[in-house]
């Protein structure tokens, strides 16, 4: 009997399931049906003059539309939509979600108060950013920098270098609008970072492509630390630094000899052909590859200098890496 009483209960489930299930696509399906021509019109420039309400049951479905389409707009078309949404109350819904939603409804708020650029969300939104929960932490730092990006940086770069669980190229992707105001705060925290903190501010200075100044990097060169090194070595772009750069190959740290061969490869002079050719006898393999690449990088070197360099060269495996890059450019 109780086993039949617990199928009973459990087929009473699914079937209640089933119809919540049914309830909410034809809800999804009436919204859609609803709403869709009025934001088209807004995309088309011809919002409507007057919106119907916006229900309660009706919040969530309509909220996800909206997303979808603003996914696949830019421009006057995001102003459009953002009227409406305005109109409608959808930021204070938001807000409302950003408090008081679960999950996922969290997650949704954040979208759209992202989109929105509501600013007066800003401390929801710094809340949800110094949570542990990193995808929807991640978002609200999306939010904050579509919010104003010069605030987000300003307030936000301690805890955007602390959490190691936010993938740096996810970050750069958030930032990539805002690459100045980034290069500007990421030059002024640089000198007061702990040194685990600084490597991972350079490396995010290299993902986003920011430029930072030589002093600086000529600083951070002579450290004294492996790891500064070649953070520091990965955003040389600058000729000023050819001395801290050549001083660097004969570190006894392989793996900086390895970037400071790429580095001369960006910025060598011709006197520098010689010091790479020495780095191909280097007892490291990566040492050797990396400098038969950064010879053919120099954009005085051409192919037949590097034929010619593998043909008069005795050591045999310094000839059979400059081959090995040749064949490998050739081959891309």
């Amino acid at each position: 009997m109780g086993a039949l009483a617990l199928t009973l209960l459990l087929g009473a489930q699914i079937v209640h399931l089933r119809m919540a299930l049914r309830r909410h696509e034809r809800l999804e399906k009436a919204v859609i049906a609803k709403w869709r021509p009025l934001l088209t019109a807004a995309l088309a420039e011809a919002p409507p003059d007057t919106l119907p309400p916006l229900p309660p049951r009706e919040r969530l479905p309509f909220l996800r539309l909206w997303l979808h389409l603003h996914l696949s707009v830019r421009g006057e078309a995001s102003t459009a939509l953002n009227e409406v949404a305005y109109r409608l109350g959808c930021d204070g819904i938001a807000r409302e979600l950003l408090r008081n939603g679960n999950r996922s409804e969290r997650l949704l708020g954040v979208l759209v108060t992202g989109h929105l650029r509501d600013s007066s969300a800003w401390g929801d939104l710094m809340q949800l950013a110094s949570a542990p929960d990193s995808a929807t932490s991640l978002q609200a730092l999306w939010a904050l920098v579509q919010a104003d990006a010069d605030k987000a940086m300003r307030e936000m770069l301690p805890t955007l270098l602390r959490r190691e669980d936010w993938a740096l190229p996810q970050v750069a992707n958030i930032l990539q609008d805002a690459q100045d105001i980034c290069a500007r705060y990421l030059s002024e925290a640089l000198m007061q970072l702990e040194a685990g903190h600084l490597v991972r501010a350079l490396h995010l200075a290299e993902a986003l492509r920011v430029t930072l100044p030589a002093a600086q990097l000529a600083t951070l060169l002579r450290s004294g630390n492996t790891e500064l090194a070649i953070a520091a070595l990965r955003l040389v772009q600058d000729p000023v630094l050819l001395d801290d750069v050549r001083q660097r190959l004969v570190h006894p740290e392989w793996r900086v000899r390895v970037h400071a061969s790429k580095a001369l490869g960006r910025i060598g002079d011709r006197s520098d052909i010689a010091r790479l050719q020495d780095m191909l006898g280097d007892a490291q393999w990566w040492v050797r590859y990396r400098a038969a690449q950064a010879l053919l990088n120099l954009p005085f070197v051409q192919a037949g200098d590097v034929e010619a360099l593998a043909a008069a060269t005795t050591d045999r495996f310094a000839a059979d890496m400059l081959r090995h890059a040749l064949s490998e450019r050739d081959a891309g």
